[in-house]
């Protein structure tokens, strides 16, 4: 099967040369990664780890026609350089920029969307067994990598691919690091394997191992001679994340993406905590005070600041890899037998363990605390990373309990609260900075109604979780030109406070709903159902991300695209009062 895509100049380039040429190609390839993504920020250590794969593998195989997935897709920089994006890389994951992670309608050569882990051996399987319906002859090629092996998905293509009539090849890219250090007996496995008879070899694999792979030489041709063999192979290569640059190589976690370095460095100067640290101290403080709490990420002790936590009481802290379905349930059998579990999971990543929070969770009734970071809309990481749709998913379920903080106090107390609960429940907050200065010391607040605001005549803003911000920026531009508007901080979008929508209701004629999520199920659909119940005839105006896909930009360019800045929130009063 032939592909129409053009053979960009820097592939044909690359396909040209000598085979002891490479070495000095790959040192001028990192040195590009290693400016222009120090310059204009993404995924950094984990490409320079990747130089010398990427290069052999495009070097050898006759990509596109050839299929190639990397996962994690953030290791796939050099790959989008090589065919036909090098000038864009200094936009990568910019707004119209090029994606962070293997795009299929950004280019063929990317065959396979690949911004969750653990996804690459169930798709190229796929692919490779359609082609052998087809009867079309190419190579199939998977890289997971930065571990995105301990995702249990990938164990079960692995059971799968064994046994298929298929050609192909999955390369492990063993750096043992996914953004921390990888845990669990994998890792203690790969680095101690029999390269002769193993694991992989009994499932029936062809198995191969290389111990430097930053060799690119040798990769290039240990790939060709790979390639000849016709059965299911695994390769594992052994590489270093951060290769080339010795801050990276140093500090793998940090320099993961450049973004957080230079956020890190000037963090001092900056006058809010994040959200993630708010989460990481009050969890160790409640911990502290109760031996019934333990912590559970998968594989995100620093992304979420559960290392706080890990590193004073690193007995009742567990760091379960990239694994969200185990971490739901292991989570729920720990509530089972009298401990408390605050399971903290990216938004975009608790999607994956669905199933485990409606069955082990809420049918069960368990008490776990769901701890949803980077809820809402993430910025640059884009569609794949996007916490959007939490809200919605979840607010259907039975037995759980929804709570969104509006800022660092809320969230504290609210961690607190969940303790006392003791019933499922899910406290879901936004990447990034709070608004409170101080607010370790601050009083204890009660949480459990809804926090009016400002009374206004016709119009009432009900706000839920941090875009609360922008509505009392915005209530006070428009008390500045003498419009009244009300504003009620609603917290809870499960269960609703249907006592004030009841007051809300009688009192207003139009009613503007916000929430940083998607409309369709969301915060303000929830209103307007309770509304349609209770015969309101008022307009109810929901704001929010519509339902399509929304691409990477940073969060304060999507709030202006969608409407949710400050300015549109003022205008679209001001059009309706």
């Amino acid at each position: 099967m032939k592909t129409s895509a053009i053979i960009p100049k820097t592939l044909a380039h690359l396909r040209k040369l000598r085979l002891e040429d490479l070495q000095e190609y790959c040192q001028n390839q990192r040195t590009f990664l290693i400016e222009t993504i120090l310059e204009n920020g993404g995924h950094f250590s984990a490409n320079l780890g990747t130089v010398e794969l990427t290069v052999a593998l495009h070097y050898v195989l006759n990509t596109p026609t050839d299929q190639l997935i990397w996962d994690v897709g953030h290791q796939a920089y050099l790959h989008k350089a090589l065919t036909g994006r090098k000038n864009e890389l200094k936009n990568i994951r910019k707004k119209e920029g090029i994606s962070g992670f293997p795009k299929m309608s950004e280019s063929a050569f990317d065959t396979f969307g690949t911004g969750h882990s653990s996804t690459s051996i169930s798709a190229i399987l796929g692919m490779a067994i359609a082609d052998n319906l087809h009867k079309i002859k190419r190579e199939h090629v998977a890289v997971i990598g930065d571990g995105s092996l301990t995702g249990g998905m990938a164990w079960e293509a692995l059971n799968n691919a064994a046994e298929s009539n298929t050609n192909i090849l999955i390369i492990i890219n063993d750096n043992q690091m996914g953004i921390d250090p990888n845990a669990g007996a994998l890792n203690q496995y790969l680095n101690n394997i029999n390269t002769k008879n193993n694991f992989f070899t009994e499932l029936g694999f062809h198995y191969q191992f290389t111990q430097n792979g930053h060799d690119v030489v040798d990769l290039a041709n240990t790939l060709k001679n790979i390639l000849t063999i016709e059965t299911p192979k695994i390769w594992h290569i052994k590489t270093i994340k951060g290769k080339g640059h010795a801050p990276a190589e140093a500090e793998q976690t940090k320099f993961h993406a450049v973004k957080y370095v230079k956020i890190d460095e000037a963090e001092a100067d900056e006058k809010f905590d994040k959200f993630q640290d708010v989460f990481g101290e009050t969890l160790l403080n409640l911990a502290l005070q109760n031996d019934k709490i333990v912590g559970i990420t998968p594989a995100m002790p620093t992304g979420c600041s559960m290392k706080i936590m890990m590193e004073k009481l690193p007995e009742r802290t567990f760091d379960v890899g990239i694994a969200e379905q185990h971490a739901v349930t292991f989570a729920a059998g720990l509530a089972a037998n009298g401990m408390i579990p605050f399971c903290n999971i990216y938004s975009t990543f608790l999607q994956r363990a669905y199933d485990q929070v409606i069955h082990d969770v809420c049918l069960q009734n368990l008490p776990v605390i769901f701890c949803l970071d980077r809820a809402g809309a993430v910025g640059e990481d884009g569609a794949t990373h996007h916490g959007l749709y939490d809200l919605a998913y979840l607010r259907c379920l039975p037995n759980i309990s929804i709570f969104c903080p509006a800022d660092e106090v809320e969230l504290r107390d609210a961690m607190q609260l969940a303790v006392e609960l003791k019933k499922p429940i899910a406290i879901r907050y936004p990447k990034g900075g709070g608004s409170v200065l101080g607010w370790k010391s601050k009083p204890e607040i009660s949480l459990q109604k809804p926090e009016i605001i400002n009374v206004g005549k016709t119009t009432c803003i009900l706000s839920i979780g941090t875009m609360l911000q922008q509505c009392k920026a915005a209530l006070e531009k428009l008390n500045s030109e003498g419009i009244k508007v009300g504003l009620i901080n609603m917290r809870w979008l499960k269960p609703l406070n249907f006592n004030i929508l009841d007051s809300v209701f009688n009192q207003y004629k139009t009613l503007v709903t916000i929430e940083d999520g998607v409309v369709s199920g969301g915060f303000g659909s929830a209103i307007s159902e309770y509304a349609a119940q209770k015969n309101y005839y008022g307009k109810i105006i929901t704001l929010g991300f519509p339902n399509q896909v929304i691409e990477h930009a940073t969060r304060e360019e999507l709030f202006t695209e969608f409407g949710l800045d400050t300015e549109s929130i003022v205008r679209l009063i001001k059009k309706n009062h």
